[in-house]
Parts: C-alpha cells; sequence; structure tokens
C-alpha cells in the first residue's frame, strides 16, 4: 500500500467519524526499514516517523535530518534510563514512559539540558504480564507524578492484546485520558487504525503498509 493511499484511508476514516482532516497523524514506523526506503518515503514529504530502539535512530536520523530539517522522529519502543539522555537528544517525543524511575530521570535531565521531548504514559491496557506500561488502575497515579515533575505529558499509549478486540482497549485508554484532561492518544497500528481513528486515535504507528516487509538478504 502507498503513502497516499494510507493517508487516503486516514482522511476517510476521520470524515467517517467528524473528525477534523489531519487530526490523527500517521507515525510511519521506520525500525529496520533499509535508508532507501525511509529516504523514499521522505522524498514523498513525509515527516513524521517512529522508532523502537535509541541506537538504531541514532544511527540514521542524524544524517537524515540534516537533508530534512523539518522530519520529527518519535520513540515509541521502551526506553532504559541509561539511554534516556540519547533519546532526549534523538527524539521530539517519547511514548513509552511507563515507570516512576524513567520519569523521574526524564525530569532530572530536562532541567540539566533545558529541553524536553513531549511525554506520553503508556498503559498496559490488557494488563499482560510480558509487555511494558503501568496498569490501567495505576494509571491516574503514574500521570499526577509525572505532572508534578512538571514533564511535558502530551497524552497517552497502548498496544492492546494480540488476541483481543482492539476497541475495548481504545476505548478504555480514552477514558484514562479524559478524566486526566489529556487530549493525546498514541494507539491503533497497520491492522486496526480505522477502529483507532474512530475512538479518538491522535497518531497512529504504522509500518510495513507503508515501507512493505523488510527485506533480509540470504
Amino acid at each position: 500500500m502507498s503513502l497516499q493511499e494510507i493517508q487516503e484511508k486516514f482522511a476517510k476514516a476521520e470524515k467517517e467519524v467528524g473528525r477534523a482532516a489531519g487530526s490523527a497523524q500517521l507515525i510511519a514506523v521506520s525500525k529496520v526499514q533499509p535508508d532507501e526506503r525511509v529516504h523514499a518515503v521522505l522524498s514523498e514529504g513525509h515527516r513524521l516517523f517512529g522508532e523502537n530502539r535509541v541506537q538504531e535512530a541514532a544511527g540514521k536520523w542524524p544524517k537524515f535530518k540534516e537533508e530534512f530539517s523539518d522530519a520529527s522522529v518519535h520513540l515509541i519502543g521502551p526506553l532504559q534510563t541509561n539511554k534516556a539522555r540519547q533519546a532526549m537528544e534523538l527524539f521530539d517525543a517519547i511514548h513509552t514512559v511507563d515507570r516512576p524511575k524513567l520519569a523521574k530521570t526524564i525530569a532530572r535531565l530536562a532541567q540539566e539540558m533545558g529541553h524536553c521531548p513531549d511525554v506520553f504514559v503508556q498503559v498496559n491496557t490488557g494488563e499482560e504480564e510480558q509487555k511494558a506500561g503501568v496498569a490501567p488502575q495505576e494509571a491516574d497515579g503514574f500521570i499526577a507524578e509525572c505532572r508534578a515533575l512538571e514533564l511535558p505529558i502530551k497524552g497517552l499509549m497502548c498496544i492492546p492484546p494480540a488476541d483481543e478486540e482492539a476497541s475495548l482497549h481504545f476505548a478504555l485508554l480514552g477514558k484514562i485520558a479524559e478524566r486526566n484532561s489529556l487530549t493525546g492518544l498514541s494507539m491503533g497500528m497497520s491492522g486496526d487504525f480505522e477502529r483507532a481513528i474512530a475512538l479518538g486515535a491522535t497518531h497512529v504507528r504504522v509500518g510495513s503498509a507503508i515501507f512493505g516487509q523488510r527485506a533480509y538478504e540470504l
């Protein structure tokens, strides 16, 4: 599927639920993609990308930003505290803040560095043991803690369990955001972004639908 086709599907999904055009932002997930594919999408005019790993992003985005200075890159994968400084230098937003130690580290570095990326709190809506994120019943307290640290909390993020109806998790995330006066909802991927947009997603992560499957060398 081409970038244009994805953008048209976004516009259609927004229109069907009466949302303003462009209110759901497409994050092109460029992790493990060859540089030439990422460059091609940049050349088409797309400017918002998502990366899962700090090291991988550090290896390509400084170079891309020399050519495309208005490109914006968001971290959508887990962040270790020892990589926080590098992440804050690289990314415009971090979607995976999920524990007090990480929040405190980002807050301390923000004071030291004089700037801070936008922050999304990751909520483990399915309460899966193997998945990162704060538990839904602990989300309000953690959001308050982040605000007390003066972190720029823009919204919440979730990755629903693969074997459950995603809409239930999108709706839960929306309720937590609403009662905490947050407008950002980072949710939805290639297979369910229409449902995510219908339930208020502001940031949607789409990878293989844009770039195609990763071509591994034999």
